[in-house]
């Protein structure tokens, strides 16, 4: 190997090992910025002084003289109740069982054991939120999609954003290609803005709710992805 090809190999292997290292501070950035904002929104809505501010953003996406009707032609609609159909519990569940079977078809069985885990406690932290903080779902305007559960946090938002960004960390995890990395990043952050989105859409959910949940979903992930990282740091070096 000539000089120029060392030094080249040499300064592309301390570039890739940058760019690894700066990977968990910006996943702890995301926590801090998760946890902050959902706790924000969360004291907000504890002392009912968000409520004005949900109405307005609720109410925008309504028609001014007749707010039971969603702005927008009539397939809107029911586009949007099918892409709130992928922040459900069944697909969800669909997608992750898919998931871990091809980890343990490969043989991925920490993976396969981090997806189950993650998700299925993102969804618990979802359900004993709603039970704690008891908010009632909106009574602006007739519900388009079915409830069973209180309002805040979205239960849709928090799952589908814990579902596809666990998703998007295992193919990070796998593949080197930044590209790659890019692409699944902005595909489960554009499906989870989506979800939430279509939440309010349907009448179902404030805002607020929305966000919330979307922060809380971000901060689990990537605290169960930190977590995940310094488990196979700590057996790597035993």
């Amino acid at each position: 190997m000539s000089d120029i090809e060392r030094i080249t190999s040499n300064l592309l292997r301390g570039i890739a090992r940058r760019r690894e290292a700066l990977v968990p501070v910006v996943v702890l950035g995301l926590l801090a910025f998760g946890a902050y904002v959902f706790l924000a929104i969360a004291d907000e809505v504890a002392e009912g002084e968000i409520r004005e501010f949900d109405e307005l953003l609720f109410l925008a996406l309504r028609v001014a003289d007749n707010p039971e009707q969603p702005l927008g032609p009539p397939w809107l609609e029911e586009a949007a109740l099918e892409i709130t159909a992928l922040g459900g519990y069944a697909l969800i569940i669909l997608a992750v069982a898919v998931v871990t079977g091809l980890l343990i078809v490969t043989r991925r069985y920490g993976a396969a054991l981090y997806t189950i885990l993650t998700v299925s406690s993102g969804v618990l932290l979802s359900y004993f939120s709603k039970l704690y903080f008891a908010r009632p779902r909106p009574d602006l305007v007739e519900h388009l999609d079915i409830t069973h559960t209180a309002s805040f946090p979205s239960g849709h938002a928090v799952a589908i954003t814990v579902a596809y960004f666990t998703l998007a960390a295992l193919v990070i995890r796998f593949f080197d290609d930044l590209r790659v990395r890019i692409y699944v990043v902005c595909v489960a952050v554009a499906i989870s803005m989506l979800v939430g989105l279509s939440r309010i859409y349907l009448g179902v959910h404030w805002p607020s709710d929305v966000a919330a949940g979307w922060a809380l979903g971000v901060a689990w992930a990537s605290l169960t992805w930190l977590l995940g990282s310094a488990l196979r740091f700590w057996r790597g070096s035993h």
